[in-house]
């Protein structure tokens, strides 16, 4: 597959990012015009509903830059919704999203370009092999995370990728024709599958500013990926219910024996609460499996958008689609 004329697509979802900014573009240019002078490089950027400066900034980039293009999203639709955004827009013959914070180093980009280009592979994934720059409560999460989902879903996800990967055009049109609403990323580029081949790397600390992912919204991420991509939980609770039964018939039949045989008073008012309890308990955890499912549901039914543009700012490079536009519009 020839270099010349070939575009990549950096996509990059920005929520309150002013900090990384300088950083992240003078590292990536710097790094691309070095490594891979042969390739036009747009930089698609989404500005998911930041409340700092990171628009204005991304604006003037793409002022600047005709290399960069910010899709500004109408409010905050989470990082699933603007990374899904940044693909739809992205015009490249390979895509590469990367977060702003640089923690997955860009400089793996070159060896990623080469495994696709000389070896054929359609996807290859960041692996962090080394998250000592995580904190403890995020590592143990994280692993904790890929191994339940992976013993229970219909499709396992690589342990240890995020979203940083390389993306053929076609696999790329493949996620982007997925209808799902409620979009677990990692998910979905697991499940799409192609020839693929990983490189692993340690993960670095921030360039600047904070995490904007909190437990709570990294609660609500794995509770999206283990619904999206498994119904363990729901068939769970039917083996759970026919064991309850097995007991508590075995149980009668002990009562049974035991009052017939020996008189035996019947038990009292504390083990009588207590069975009603756990039961009551495991009856509402159930109800709220089957809501999870249940709201996913009805979300998809509403078919509204995964995200909305308000506007897109900057100017475009001439990307393969635009050459054959123009091409054609040269012979006619």
């Amino acid at each position: 597959m020839g270099k010349v004329g070939m575009l990549l697509s950096i996509v990059t979802p920005f929520y309150n990012e002013e900090e990384v900014i300088d950083a992240f573009f003078s590292r990536l240019s710097a790094l691309l015009a070095e490594k891979l002078p042969d390739y036009d490089v747009e930089f698609v950027c989404v500005d998911d509903g930041s409340k700092d400066g990171t628009l204005a900034l991304l604006t003037a980039r793409a002022a600047a830059d005709p290399r960069v293009r910010v899709v500004e999203l109408a409010r905050n639709f989470g990082k699933e919704a603007a990374l899904t955004a940044g693909l739809t827009v992205a015009r490249g013959d390979a895509v590469i999203p990367i977060d702003a914070d640089l923690q997955d180093p860009p400089e793996i980009i070159p060896e990623m370009v080469r495994l696709w280009t000389e070896e054929g592979y359609d996807v290859v994934e960041g692996r962090r092999a080394d998250r000592s720059s995580d904190t403890f409560l995020k590592r143990f999460s994280a692993e904790s995370f890929y191994k339940l989902h992976n013993a229970i879903s219909h499709q396992p996800i690589p342990e240890n990728t995020g979203d940083f990967r390389l993306m053929s055009r076609q696999v790329v049109d493949v996620v982007n024709s997925l209808p799902e609403r409620q979009r677990f990323m990692k998910g979905i580029f697991a499940w799409v599958g192609f020839r693929r081949a990983s490189i692993e790397f340690a993960r670095e600390p921030r360039v600047a500013g904070s995490t904007k992912w909190n437990k709570w919204r990294l609660w609500n991420l794995a509770l999206e990926g283990i619904t999206s991509f498994s119904t363990w939980p729901l068939r769970v609770w039917t083996y759970i219910g026919a064991t309850i039964a097995g007991l508590a018939f075995l149980y009668g039949l002990v009562l049974i024996i035991s009052t017939l045989v020996g008189g035996r008073d019947v038990p009292g008012y504390a083990s009588l609460m207590s069975a009603i309890l756990f039961m009551g308990g495991m009856q509402l955890v159930g109800i709220g499996i089957l809501g999870e499912y249940l709201g996913r549901t009805y979300l998809e039914s509403k078919q509204r958008p995964v995200f909305v543009i308000r506007a897109v700012h900057g100017q475009t490079v001439p990307g393969p689609a635009l050459r054959r536009e123009e091409s054609a519009r040269v012979e006619a």
